[in-house]
């Protein structure tokens, strides 16, 4: 009766999206446009805030500390999307394959990672990647009469550790996401094709990749964002903040560093900024390469 007379009114439509509206506003414009104010401002625990403009953006682009975790993100974000995206998509087409055997079991094998704790998961592989004889990869190196490496106090180790997280973890997932997109392709194109004496690279190059775009635009989209602002796994993994010469510093693990452990939260809250376009600005770019802004015909 209620609802009957809400459409006789005309008042239905903004009846049901104003709940949205108000979680929008409060939990997403709210927060950013207070992020924004405090990165304008000096704020310290106990202390009055001062409003000192762009002194803050000012002082990041000298903090070479500050440069030093952008480019391991950069760096991280890169590795992850040329191991995150390629191999997930080609294991999805393998699994989705009829002649594969135990595609269940493997589907469940390789998501079960995404279901266990990055807590977990980081300590497992501090473990793993320790620089003791005895830690499971020094001991593996040791068959082939490879001295122990201290993988977590170099750039480059520590990144292969990091990176080795990060595709156990997500490897899964990914893979579920690209599954899901070749559900959605016809069977009569491959059985076509084939009458056609396509061969199955063929059918994989002008089949699956053209009709799993959306599906690639959507991993990549994530998989930007998640890479720029990875903190948990190197945290875990180096099990603190404060990794031998930053190697595994983050630019969420600056401003964690900043905001959290100094209390310096105006300028924690420019680094979140800064992160927050350089996320938006790279996936616009990519959106726009790929055509997701171009009106159909």
């Amino acid at each position: 009766m209620i609802k009957r007379f809400l459409y006789s009114q005309k008042v239905a439509p903004y009846v049901f999206v104003m709940p949205f509206v108000l979680v929008f506003l409060i939990f997403w414009v709210y927060p950013l446009g207070s992020s924004v104010s405090m990165s304008f401002q000096k704020i310290s625990l106990g202390q009055e805030s001062q409003w000192i403009g762009l002194d803050n953006y000012t002082k990041l682009l000298g903090d070479t500390i500050f440069l030093k975790a952008v480019m391991n993100s950069a760096v991280y974000m890169i590795c992850t999307l040329l191991i995150l995206i390629p191999l997930p998509m080609l294991l999805a087409v393998l699994i989705n394959s009829k002649l594969m055997w135990g595609r269940e079991f493997f589907k469940s094998s390789l998501f079960f990672p995404a279901l266990t704790s990055v807590v977990v998961a980081g300590t497992i592989f501090r473990l793993m990647f320790g620089e003791m004889d005895g830690s499971l990869i020094n001991s593996f190196l040791g068959w082939f009469g490879i001295d122990p490496v201290k993988f977590l106090k170099g750039q480059v180790t520590g990144f292969i550790a990091l990176l080795a997280l990060a595709t156990w973890r997500w490897l899964g997932v990914n893979m579920l996401y690209f599954l899901s997109g070749l559900k959605n392709i016809p069977d009569d194109y491959y059985e076509a094709a084939s009458i056609d004496g396509a061969s199955a690279w063929q059918k994989f190059r002008m089949i699956t990749m053209p009709l799993l775009k959306p599906t690639s635009i959507y991993v990549l989209t994530i998989s930007i964002y998640a890479g720029l602002a990875m903190f948990i796994e190197s945290l875990m993994l180096w099990n603190g903040n404060n990794s031998p010469k930053n190697i595994g510093l983050t630019i969420v693990g600056y401003l964690y560093r900043q905001g959290i452990e100094k209390s310096n939260l105006g300028y924690a809250a420019a680094v979140g900024i800064v992160l927050l376009v350089l996320a938006m600005t790279i996936n616009m770019i990519q959106l726009a390469f790929s055509g997701m802004f171009k009106k159909e015909d």
